[in-house]
């Protein structure tokens, strides 16, 4: 401690300021493909976990939506997927401090690709039947509804579009809580 004498004759002492230690955190240069293609982004992320070496892999799949990714080398292509824990959605692997990860990501299945392709399918069904039949089978003519010709085609679009639906909408309930 310093001690300062004023002109009136008093000390004053000062208190040295708390000495701050500061730790940098671990992290990794992560450089980020889709498909083979890119990189599309390149970043620095913080490893995390008691021994700060996994990396957040979910927090990449949630932010450039992929379904899940693989350990990368631009020469030789995609390698291993990468394993994420369902609890935390870090990985399982370890990294080193100032390590550049290569990663390579598959992109979520688009809804609308399956849908045109069933859609696209029933209504080619449709017109072949309505073209190599000149006069609808019985059951087309018994499914009237009170506004009139029912079109069967529009149900099993309405299914299979319900079905297709169902276990993602079964995995957003999950995902909020609302179903066990």
């Amino acid at each position: 401690m310093e001690e300062k004498t004023e002109a009136s004759g008093e000390i004053e002492e000062s208190v040295p300021l708390a000495a701050s230690v500061k730790t940098k955190a671990p992290e990794v240069e992560v450089r980020l493909y889709r498909q083979g293609k890119g990189p599309i982004a390149v970043f620095k992320s913080k490893l995390a976990g008691w021994e700060q070496d996994q990396l957040e892999i979910g927090d990449i799949l949630h932010k450039y939506g992929f379904k899940s990714v693989y350990a990368f080398n631009p020469d030789s292509g995609r390698g291993v997927s990468i394993r994420i824990h369902p609890r935390n959605g870090r990985s399982f692997l370890s990294y080193r401090d100032g390590s550049v990860i290569f990663i390579d990501g598959e992109p979520k299945d688009s809804l609308i690709k399956p849908v045109t392709k069933i859609l696209s399918g029933v209504a080619f069904l449709t017109l072949v039947i309505t073209y190599l039949l000149k006069e609808p089978p019985e059951l087309m003519k018994k499914l009237n509804i009170s506004v009139g010709n029912f079109p069967p085609w529009v149900l099993a679009c309405a299914v299979i579009v319900f079905t297709r639906m169902r276990k993602r909408t079964k995995d957003m309930l999950k995902k909020y809580g609302y179903w066990n």
